[in-house]
């Protein structure tokens, strides 16, 4: 009867552990994502929350420190229109451009993005190169 009692209570710390994990790491992992649009149109609200933006970096506005890996650049409509201000520091991502759409992670804190990670997607349509090695126009 003791040995049943100790599998019992040892079975339901267990079963506590592992779902008190999975909470945390669904918790952590899971972040809402906006674009841009409907970032501004939120964000006093959204103040120190972490979360993810979708824009496209605004043509004119980066400006990178190779020897303290800063990066800054205004997130903005594809237009270049209703630009949101974004710090970085770490590594650029290899696709990173003026132009080109983005999804920045990180926290706003009410003057602009503190950016924890910057994801670039990779251009939708795939152009070969041509005789000079520069993408085919217009295809």
């Amino acid at each position: 009867m003791l040995n049943r009692r100790r599998f019992v209570v040892g079975a339901a710390l267990i079963a506590a552990a592992v779902s008190y994990l999975v909470y945390a790491g669904i918790r952590t992992t899971s972040m809402y994502y906006f674009e841009l649009g409907e970032f501004l149109s939120r964000r006093e609200a959204l103040g120190g929350e972490t979360l993810r933006v979708k824009g496209w970096v605004r043509h004119g506005s980066v400006e990178r420190n190779p020897s303290t890996n800063e990066l800054r650049f205004d997130l903005a409509r594809q237009d270049d229109t209703s630009g949101v201000p974004v710090s970085y520091r770490g590594i650029m991502p290899d696709m990173f451009a003026e132009g080109r759409e983005v999804v920045v992670e990180g926290r706003y804190d009410g003057r602009g993005l503190a950016a924890r990670q910057i994801m670039t997607s990779c251009p939708s349509k795939y152009e070969p190169a041509v005789d000079g090695g520069a993408p085919a126009k217009g295809s």
